[in-house]
């Protein structure tokens, strides 16, 4: 593996994916696509994990999406399935947006759960100016996670976004200092450490599956009612109430 290939950390029960080219802003190549969906599906096999954090490598740019050169070329299905296998981890994932996004890079970071952005960082997506239009995968995470309104200025428009914008479409989750992207990701970190697995895996998977259209209360009822039985609800439920 080369310097400039994604890499994969574990620190505990975090494990850390870095974009790692900084100088061409962390721009993703054909190759780089099959290596990214390698190594979420390392981190879904292990169940000792907690978090996956997704970030680039310098204080500019998160993530310039595909290419452009290979665009016309050699973009197929593979960008939009490793995205998909991103967005579907059952355990949760943060966006460390350490700098702007564009083009597929903004959906590669819609794909987390949360968005931690960097005062400073821009969205822009210039589909509509290339001819281009979207993949129906990243169109429908835009559309079900933001809205059609933001969505449609987003691309119909392809104007760029502030962060300060960013976050109140809700592209974003948070919107910190540089400095202070680290603690942010530690507080997420800290908090979802001292939940059940368990149950956030289900919900994350509920609550996906609601927003997809793809969810019955039935099913819900079950996972609900399953989780009340279980020995690690009892124990802590009984833990609390010696509080």
């Amino acid at each position: 593996m080369t310097s400039t290939q994604p890499t994969l950390q574990i620190a505990g029960a975090t494990a850390t994916i870095t974009l790692r080219r900084p100088a061409e802003h962390n721009r993703l190549d054909p190759d780089d696509v099959g290596i990214l969906l390698r190594l979420v599906e390392q981190v879904r096999c292990d169940t000792t994990l907690r978090l996956l954090v997704l970030t680039g490598a310098g204080e500019k740019t998160f993530c310039s999406g595909y290419t452009l050169s290979q665009i016309g070329t050699r973009l197929d299905r593979s960008l939009e399935d490793m995205i998909d296998a991103l967005e579907t981890l059952e355990l949760p994932t943060i966006c460390a947006m350490n700098g702007s996004a564009y083009g597929g890079g903004t959906d590669l970071a819609l794909a987390c759960d949360f968005r931690i952005g960097v005062h400073g960082c821009k969205l822009f997506m210039p589909a509509a100016k290339f001819g281009l239009h979207y993949y129906p995968g990243g169109l429908r995470r835009f559309v079900s996670r933001l809205g059609p309104t933001a969505t449609k200025k987003i691309f119909l428009t392809s104007m760029t976004l502030e962060s300060e914008e960013l976050l109140r479409i809700g592209f974003l989750t948070d919107l910190v200092r540089p400095e202070d992207l680290p603690a942010a990701i530690d507080k997420y970190a800290e908090s979802i450490g001292r939940c059940d697995a368990g149950a956030v895996r289900s919900m994350k998977r509920h609550i996906d599956a609601i927003a997809a259209g793809a969810w019955n209360e039935g099913i819900g009822r079950s996972a609900y009612e399953a989780s009340l039985r279980s020995e690690e609800t009892v124990r802590r439920l009984a833990k609390l109430a010696t509080r």
